[in-house]
């Protein structure tokens, strides 16, 4: 695998959760386990997701509340997107998209210029 800058495997993890929360408030660990089950080739990771979660909250996107789950544990810190948090997904919808186009373009290329190799 070529080498990558530090952290930027990590680069949408933000745009991951907020399309998360944009179908349901949640708590951290479950949102851990949903990016493990959705995209098995994404390595989750509790640090980066936690810290994502808070600088969501700090931008505005994202609010925590507590929520006593099922009544056998602890109170959770739950997470649920605000309208500004939508817009922000829908800007990362916008380059997500455009990044799309770019990497389709290289697999093309790529396919036309070395089709039949492996």
């Amino acid at each position: 695998m070529p080498a990558t800058r530090k952290g930027q495997h990590y680069r949408h993890t933000p745009a991951f959760l907020l399309l998360l929360l944009a179908q349901n408030d949640s708590y951290g660990a479950a949102l851990l386990n949903q990016l493990e089950q959705e995209l098995p080739a994404y390595r989750a990771d509790s640090a980066i997701v936690y810290r994502s979660l808070q600088d969501l909250v700090k931008a505005g996107d994202v609010e925590q509340f507590l929520a006593d789950t099922d009544g056998s544990g602890p109170v959770k810190k739950w997470y649920r997107i605000t309208a500004k948090g939508r817009a922000r997904l829908r800007e990362y919808r916008d380059d997500i998209a455009e990044r799309k186009r770019n990497l389709d373009y290289f697999l093309q290329t790529y396919e036309r210029l070395f089709d039949g190799e492996a």
